[in-house]
């Protein structure tokens, strides 16, 4: 199996594993990934998603051996079928994806990392936007994060360059949550991912669909969104289990829904 797949305390971790080539993207890891995306889409018993990569690499980018066979994928249908969905999954589902970043993230790799909603890595790990080296343009929303996480300046040097960036680097240029201490890191994550799947899920997923829609709406149209929201999430469960707890001064126990 090209991803792995643990379910634990309401979490779901789905490990990309290909370490022999640093969790390179082949089309079978692609497909895999987004199978496993949509299974935690419709599984209501998890309520937070990791991804994050087997071995010594989160991931690699694109497995230039396959883009570059005869006989495989062209490169058009590699970032419409292969990526695109995936990018396209981590940002519609509403739950909240955890990037746990144990290695390099190149390519690809980097910028799935970066579309999750939040990204914890190691201290050892770094993000390079290795396009530019074999002559393409950053793909798998790359163009579209990373000017947005960190300016156009910046990001456009990074994209040029294919300069690393190491994972404190990232910190300070607001790319990524948090670096931790390798030592640190799995205990870190496992433990955050299930803090976060113990929260209101349901509110959770809409605060993610209403910063989705700022980067393109207008002030009074994303004023009108949040009244929207904001009365679906008043109608859930969590949000009424959450009151009680406050006005019973006690811990909630949200379901999620």
């Amino acid at each position: 199996m090209e991803i792995l797949i643990k379910h634990t305390n309401g979490v779901c971790e789905l490990r990309l594993n290909r370490p022999s080539v640093f969790n390179s993207f082949n089309k079978e890891m692609a497909m895999q990934l987004q199978q496993a995306l949509d299974a935690c889409d419709l599984d209501d018993a998890v309520r937070a998603i990791v991804i994050t990569g087997e071995g010594k690499a989160f991931c690699a980018g694109q497995d230039l051996a396959e883009a570059m066979d005869p006989e495989g994928p062209e490169l058009q249908s590699i970032v419409r079928d292969h990526y695109n969905p995936i990018i396209e999954r981590i940002r519609t589902i509403e739950k909240p994806i955890i990037a746990a970043v144990n290695g390099v993230a190149a390519g690809a790799g980097a910028n799935i990392a970066l579309a999750c909603d939040i990204t914890i890595a190691k201290k050892s790990a770094s993000f390079i936007q290795a396009f530019s080296k074999i002559g393409l343009i950053p793909d798998s929303g790359g163009t579209y994060f990373l000017p947005r996480i960190i300016g156009m300046q910046k990001a456009m040097a990074l994209m040029i360059t294919g300069d690393k960036v190491s994972a404190d680097q990232a910190v300070e240029l607001n790319m990524i949550y948090k670096s931790v201490d390798d030592d640190d890191f799995e205990n870190e994550v496992k433990h955050f991912a299930e803090t976060i799947a113990k929260m209101p899920t349901r509110g959770l997923g809409l605060t993610k669909k209403a910063i989705n829609a700022s980067f393109s709406n207008t002030l009074t149209e994303q004023l009108a969104l949040e009244e929207i929201l904001q009365t679906e999430a008043g109608a859930t469960y969590d949000f009424r289990e959450g009151v009680n707890a406050f006005l019973e001064k006690r811990k909630p126990e949200f379901k999620g829904h």
